[in-house]
């Protein structure tokens, strides 16, 4: 975890998601940046491109077990994220 600046404070920011391929199922831990969206991601594995769901803003928040920095900051903060 990182601890990230807001208005009123520092919240702690999940730094690491599991991102699932939904193409072949392969999961893999990677660090997220902290203030970025991943718009694609190489599954090596089966060699897929893994693309964001649409409406979302990238590839953490549509396959991973934690959505990015930049979405749990906006959460925390109670507003929604316009990141991307």
């Amino acid at each position: 975890m990182a601890d990230i600046e807001l208005g009123g404070g520092a919240f702690a920011a999940v730094m690491t998601s599991t991102l699932t391929c939904p193409h072949c199922g392969d999961k893999r831990t990677l660090e997220m940046p902290s203030d970025a969206c991943v718009a694609f991601e190489h599954c090596p594995a089966c060699g897929a491109t893994i693309r964001p769901n649409a409406g979302d803003c990238c590839v953490f928040c549509s396959f991973g077990d934690a959505p990015c920095p930049p979405i749990q900051e906006a959460r925390a903060q109670g507003r929604t994220c316009d990141c991307c």
